[in-house]
């Protein structure tokens, strides 16, 4: 009975269960299909920072074609106007998503994708900590365990990992080079953005902005995410290029378009997650991702599962096992409020039966 109330605090609502099983579906996917885009020296034929442009705009139609058909375009355009301070706010997670979203492309170019998502299992942690501090909120010891164990899955990979360095990168050293720490760096960097971002992006979805609909605020997220990929351009000196017939040619292929359509759905479904579910889970799903990662990029790319990759597997699954017997609950100000609602109007009528 007990492990039933647990699945049930897990999963709230089968639409919830569907959420995360699609979550880990399309980033597994997105994995394999950004490595499939790569060429023989590990560099894209194509421009990642307009991809990624592409893929906010793509998410930003469809988030304000769904709000359009339920409302109005005057309505949409009233809501941001009046909703301005919720649309300044999501600046913060758009311009970590942006870095995050170009980071990825980086670091899927040094690593092979099931080294790429446990080196990224290091938010694990960071993301526990900032989950109390902005939702004030005490993890058990538990839960802490659980988080501590995906994080040791993670370093178990990491001791023999070595990054593929681009041969303009090649110097005959001894070691680890410079580069082998930059490249770690990149992937901390990523690891904190996608910490703060998700944690962030969740208070403002179930706190600040809990009575803006969904999909406003995924308007507010795209729009800004598109002016921050933006600054991007100027800063790295391809935006006169960016969105040329060459930029465009390139771009525009299969499996490149695919890479679209599949960052759109991730984008989309990881606000839905954050919404019904929590970042605490997100982190839960992200390192379910390295076994069928590890998996599909055996029977696609030929990457062997050594022993390491083994061991870090197993640890995962006992970790998310561990978690989903005492797993976080994190309520929106709205649900939070019915809820209390419905407990004081049900004390309010047993008092009056009894009397």
């Amino acid at each position: 009975m007990s492990k039933l109330l647990n699945i049930k605090e897990l999963f709230p609502t089968k639409f919830s269960a569907f959420i995360f099983f699609a979550y880990i579906a399309l980033f597994v996917n997105q994995g394999i299909l950004v490595t499939a885009t790569k060429e023989a020296n590990a560099k894209y034929s194509y421009s990642t920072t307009t991809v990624v442009m592409l893929i906010e705009c793509l998410k930003l139609t469809v988030c304000s074609t769904v709000f359009i058909r339920e409302f109005s375009f005057m309505k949409l355009l009233s809501s941001i106007i009046s909703n301005s301070k919720v649309l300044l706010l999501y600046f913060v997670p758009a311009f970590l998503y942006t870095l995050y979203n170009n980071l990825t492309f980086i670091n899927l170019s040094i690593f092979d994708p099931t080294t790429y998502y446990l080196l990224m299992q290091i938010r694990v942690v960071i993301t526990g900590i900032v989950f109390q501090v902005l939702f004030k909120k005490q993890l058990s010891r538990k839960q802490w365990v659980s988080l501590i164990l995906l994080t040791v899955g993670c370093i178990v990979k990491q001791l023999h990992t070595t990054p593929y360095i681009p041969q303009d990168d090649v110097k005959q050293v001894n070691g680890a080079s410079p580069q082998t720490y930059f490249y770690f760096l990149l992937v901390l960097v990523q690891v904190f953005c996608s910490c703060f971002a998700g944690v962030y992006n969740e208070y403002l979805l179930k706190d600040v902005g809990a009575d803006v609909h969904l999909m406003l605020q995924n308007v507010f997220m795209y729009l800004d995410c598109i002016v921050c990929n933006f600054i991007v351009l100027l800063l790295n000196g391809e935006a006169p290029t960016a969105f040329s017939s060459d930029s465009f040619q390139s771009v525009f292929k299969p499996l490149v378009i695919a890479v679209m359509i599949n960052g759109c759905a991730c984008g989309i479904v990881t606000s839905v997650f954050l919404k019904n579910l929590n970042s605490i889970l997100k982190t839960f799903a992200g390192a379910l991702d390295l076994i069928f990662t590890a998996t599909m990029c055996w029977i696609v790319f030929g990457i062997p599962i050594d022993r390491y990759t083994v061991i870090s597997i197993a640890i995962v699954l006992y970790a998310t096992y561990l978690y989903s017997q005492n797993p976080v609950v994190n309520k929106g100000r709205l649900e939070a409020a019915s809820v209390e609602k419905g407990e004081d109007a049900e004390k309010l009528i047993n008092e009056n039966s009894v009397v």
